[in-house]
Formats: structure tokens, sequence, C-alpha cells
């Protein structure tokens, strides 16, 4: 697989979760999210594989060269192990000669130091800045780098040293000194070496990351155990291998920094390079040469598998580039570099824009406000989607590489709304199976009553009818007409109840006809026999709140709630009538000062026969049928009470709310409202 056709990294869909850590990861902002999977845009990708290093799931993958260089190595042809300057990081408990034979017992008839062709490539710089005065340049030995100023600093791209990377110079010193039929691996921690492998094929043939090595050398059962100690071949480098290291590069070139004259500047790390990019972009930098690497020096490149500090893996550098440089013959060192110097270091780059253009102000108003970013002051700029601002973010949506969804405060905020939705809509339900066993509870009741009702009434006729023939014919002061009184009256009694549970089970259809229901309730007042000693308020609305329903079923209701309301208070308090609209209803309220209705007792007093009322003073139907009539209204019927004298005032209210319009389709309707009504 070769980068022209397979990406260097791509996402593991099995793995991946939408924490948007590549996002907030990639300098390039070269992934794609679509319903909540992230994708690597191959031609956004500068290759950092920075995205592999912050995926804690492990749902990024590098691109997978192993299978072309064992086929290399078992090609019969001379290959070449052109090995990175870092790889003490990643080697470091292995020593040095016994690391170059366990490469040759892979098969690699060569094995030589990058950091040769670091050195060349170090007097290529010092030359250009020498015969380039006052021209400022940025470093290419770090590809990833390169890409990016090609891909979105385009206006840089002249700025670019045009000077090979250490690794293609090496691979150019291997050519010359070994022959042209040699096959070059570069071996080292960078992936996006593997896409400059693919732009310099003609110098070098594979490239592997120290992680890769590893695969294949454990599957080779090739270790220090197995492996004789080598030399490394010719030619060998001197202060090149400090390259890994931020500012090495300078300190190789002998080009240092010096705080006055701000010449020459280095900057490592996915946070600085750009931010210097930008800066030199827009002229804040007066530096002659910029030394630029992506991740924070190469020892800390994504091919290493090792997991030490920074720190420890420069003393681990430094460790080895002293033993090298003060081991080394300078005088073969000096006639390597007169060899070499001919050879052709030169470079080109061009421009590859991938800059997002900014859409239009309408287009991102647009995307803002749907992520409820309104006012300047809404852009909290947070970076949990991965973006360092909510334009950019809404840039990105609007170019289809990223979703509204990736907004943490928008995120939680729909989260919150669905959840308050969900809330009322539970509630709703919650009142709408209450309503439904209460109506197959009353329709059970409603059945039963009738059936008793029906038989109790004609035996109940014949006692009343015997009890006053018997109290007629008996002298009043006797004690038989005493009996026949009692008699009397409890079988009235007994009537009433019979009365009450044919009218709970009847469920007279209702007769809809426009009518007010501040006239109907004025009405009621002028004859309803309310005690002098109470305290009587209606509290009329200022509109007439006309609306369709059946002004005697209306008046029922409102006579079992201001009975039961009287007789609450016991003779005094306060009685209070309200009406009033709500939207599309028209709405009445009782209330009262009386001893309030217990905790325990609220869901019960819908229900048939129940009453809080002393033996023979209720039937326990009065509420059930105005409950009744109101669900046959398409009405609503709510209870407000406090029995505890030590939360607040005592009392019950009970609210009464109608449909304008009648909704019962098998409802008759009237067309003008009942006089007196």
């Amino acid at each position: 697989m070769t980068p022209e056709t397979n990406p260097l990294v791509r996402t593991i869909k099995e793995r991946c979760k939408a924490c948007y850590t590549c996002v907030r990861g990639c300098p390039a902002k070269a992934i794609r999210i679509s319903g909540g999977q992230a994708e690597v845009i191959k031609e956004r990708c500068i290759g950092c594989a920075n995205c592999v290093l912050m995926c804690s799931r492990g749902a990024k993958e590098t691109l997978d060269s192993i299978r072309a260089v064992k086929a290399l190595l078992a090609s019969g042809a001379p290959v070449a192990a052109a090995l990175a300057p870092s790889f003490p990081v990643e080697f470091g408990g292995i020593d040095p000669l016994r690391f170059a034979g366990m490469l040759k017992a892979l098969g690699f008839k060569y094995v030589c130091e990058v950091a040769f062709g670091a050195d060349m490539v170090s007097l290529q710089y010092r030359r250009l800045i020498n015969e380039n005065p006052g021209k400022k340049f940025i470093s290419t030995a770090c590809p990833a780098v390169v890409s990016f100023v090609e891909k979105y600093h385009p206006s840089l791209v002249a700025n670019l040293a045009p000077i090979v990377s250490p690794m293609v110079a090496q691979a150019r010193v291997i050519h010359e000194t070994y022959g042209r039929d040699v096959k070059v691996v570069f071996i080292g921690p960078c992936v996006a070496k593997k896409e400059e492998t693919a732009r310099n094929t003609a110098d070098i043939d594979e490239s592997i990351t120290f992680v890769e090595l590893r695969s294949i050398l454990k599957e080779a059962g090739v270790d220090r155990n197995t492996a004789l100690d080598s030399q490394f071949d010719p030619p060998h480098p001197a202060k090149g291998v400090l390259y890994p290291m931020g500012g090495g590069l300078l300190n190789s070139a002998e080009l240092e920094e010096d705080l006055l004259s701000g010449r020459f500047l280095s900057s490592e790390g996915l946070e600085n390079f750009p931010e210097v990019l930008k800066n030199l972009e827009h002229g804040d930098i007066d530096a002659d040469f910029i030394d630029l690497l992506c991740c924070n020096g190469c020892i800390m490149g994504p091919g290493i598998s090792v997991k030490t500090s920074k720190h420890a893996r420069e003393a681990a550098l430094r460790r080895y580039a002293r033993k090298s440089y003060f081991s080394i013959r300078l005088n073969d060192w000096e006639e390597s570099v007169r060899r070499f110097r001919s050879l052709d270091y030169s470079a080109s780059f061009a421009p590859e824009d991938q800059r997002m253009k900014v859409p239009g102000a309408d287009a991102l108003k647009a995307v803002l406000a749907k992520m409820g970013k309104v006012r300047p002051e809404d852009e909290l700029n947070c970076g949990a989607c991965g973006y360092p601002t909510c334009v950019e973010h809404a840039v990105a949506i609007i170019r289809g590489i990223a979703e509204s969804e990736m907004c943490l405060p928008y995120t939680i905020e729909r989260l919150k709304t669905t959840a308050d939705e969900l809330t009322v809509s539970y509630n709703q339900l919650a009142k709408t199976k209450q309503a439904l066993m209460q109506s197959e509870k009353l329709a059970s009741m409603g059945q039963l009553a009738a059936g008793v009702a029906h038989e109790l009434n004609n035996p109940l006729g014949v006692v009343l009818l015997y009890a006053h023939l018997l109290a007629e014919q008996c002298d009043k002061d006797s004690r038989v007409f005493s009996d026949a009184r009692m008699i009397t009256e409890q079988a009235d009694r007994c009537k009433k109840i019979v009365g009450g549970l044919l009218n709970f089970a009847r469920k007279n259809k209702p007769f809809f006809r426009q009518t007010s229901l501040v006239r109907l309730i004025d009405n009621y007042f002028k004859t309803a026999p309310v005690p002098a000693s109470l305290k009587v308020t209606v509290d009329r609305s200022g509109e007439d709140l006309q609306a369709e329903m059946d002004p005697d079923q209306i008046i029922q209701v409102l006579t079992n709630l201001i009975t039961n309301a009287v007789e609450a208070m016991g003779g005094s308090g306060g009685l209070t009538v309200r009406t009033f609209a709500e939207r599309e209803s028209v709405c009445f309220s009782v209330a009262d000062t009386g001893c309030g209705i217990k905790p325990e007792n609220i869901k019960k007093i819908f229900e048939p026969f129940f009453t809080t009322k002393q033996i023979g003073k209720g039937t326990g139907l009065g509420l059930a049928v105005s409950y009744g009539i109101i669900k046959v209204h398409r009405g609503s019927i709510a209870v407000q009470s406090n029995s505890d004298p030590a939360t607040g005032p005592t009392g019950t209210t009970f609210t009464v709310k109608l449909p304008r319009v009648a909704k019962d389709a098998g409802a008759i309707k009237m067309k003008t409202e009942a006089a007196g009504k």
C-alpha cells in the first residue's frame, strides 16, 4: 500500500466514539465528522499522526509498510537501512553495535545513519543563508511542516529552503557509495516520511516506523541474544545526530540562536509551529532562518513505542551523540564531506492550497444561530468541538467536515430541552393513564350502579307506599307512627342514593350550545341557597367567556362543588368563584376556606361512594358525577388543597377547564343558548 492510493492514517470505525479528540489534536483540521464517526481527509492530512497518539481507544491506525519491506528483503536485491538519528530513544537499551547486527540479521546488507545526511544538509543551509542575505527561509527537514506550508500557507512556499531532508540526502549518499541498484528503506519515528518517500521514489524505496521495525524483528525471531555485533556502514556522522531535538539543526549547522540579532529561530510542537507560520505570514518575525519541527522534536514522533518523558529521551539521545561525536575520526568525516559535497541536494515545493474559504456572513450567522449562538457572548470558544473558535466550527460545518452536534454547550442544551419535553410527556402520559383508569373504574361502577338501582327502585317504592299508608292510619302520638316516619325518612334517603346511582350510571349525552360561562354562574347565584353567614366573592373575567357546553350539566357540576365547599366551611368562611380564560379554554374555579382535604384522600375524591362526611350526610357520588360530566365535555378538573394549618391557610380550590369548541363528534350541538342560562 502506498500513500497515493491509501491515506497515511485511517479510522477503525467500530472503535471510534464521538469524543472529537482527534479533531482537537489535528493542526490541519483534516478530520471529517459524519454520523458521529471521524474520518481522515487524505487531501488535508499532513501526516503528523497526532490523532493516532491522542486516540485512547486505538481507533486510528497508520499506513502499514511491513509487507512491502519484507518483500524487498526477500527479493535478493541489496537493501540498505537508512536509520534515523532518533533510534537511541527507541532502542536505547540495546548496544548500538548489537542493534546494527540485528538489522543485518534481518537481511539488510548496509546499515547507515541518516545523521550523516543531516550533516550534509546542515552545510547546505549554511551556504544558502550566506548566499541570500536578508531573505527568510523555513527549514524543510520535517515533511509534516513542509506539507502544512504547502496546504495552509501557500504564500510561504517560496520561503521553504530548496533543500532535501536528511533522509533523502542520506539515500543519495548511499546510492553514490554503494550503487544505484541498492534499495533504501528509511527507519524512523515519523509517519509523514511515508508520504515523503512516495514523493521521492527515485531515492527511497520504503519507509517504516520504529514500531513496525519491532514487529518485523519479533516475527523474524531476531533479538539482542540471537544477533552479533556489527559496525554501522560509512559514512559516519558528526553533529547531525542532534537533529531529532528542537534546535538540533541550528546546532549542527553552527547557526547559533542569538537573542540580540534574532537571525535564527527554532520552534517545535503542534501548537507552536502553526503559530510561528501565521506570525511569519503576517510579517511579525524578523528571523532570517526558522527551524520548525511538527512534533516536540523527532524524539516525540508517533512511530516511537517507548513511553518515557521528553527529557528522558533527550538525555538518551545526548548520551549517544556524545559517544558518537567523540569517537569519530575527524579526518575520515571531512573526507566524506568533501566526497559528497557535490551531490545534488536541491528540492522544489509547490502550493497545494487546502484552506477553507470563509463563507458569507449570512450563511455563517445561520449556522451559529442553529447552535444557539445569536450574540457574540454566546460564542464560548470552549474548544470542546475540536475547533479553537465557534466561527471556525461553523465554517467547518458549512464545508461539510463537521456537525453542529459537536458543540458541547449546544448538545447539552438540546439534551436538557429533550429531557424537559420527555418529563412533560411523561407527566401527561401519567395523567392520561390515571384518567383512563378512573374512566374504566367509573364505567365498571356505572354498570354495577345501574343494575343495583334498577333492582332497588321497585322494592323501595313499595316500602315507601306502605310506610306512608301505615303512618296515615296511626295516631300521631303512637310508637307505630314514629316508627313509620323513621321508615319513610330512611327509605327516602335510599331513594336519593338510588337516584344518584342512576344519574351516575346514565351518563346523559350533553346537548352543547354556545353559552356564556360568566352569565351562567351569575344566574346560578340568583337562586342558589348559599348561607348568609358565608362571604361569597365572584371574580369575573373581563370577557364574556363564550364556549360550547351543556349548561344544565355544568350547573350540576357547579352545584356539587359549591355544596361541598359550603359543607367544608361549616357555616362560616369565604367562598370565591372565579372565571377566566386560558388559551383555547374557558375556566372557572371554586375556592373555600374550609378544613381542606388530607393528602391521602386527594387521589380518592373522584371515586364513586368515597366520602369523608358523616353517615347520612352524603352519598360520595357528587364529585364522581362531576368528573364524568367534565370528561364528556373533553375538559379537565383539578384540585389543590391544604389541610395542615402549620403550612398555611387551610382550604380547597377546584379548577374546571372547558374547551371553547366542543370536541365530541357524537355530541348534539344546539343553535342558541338556553333561556336564562
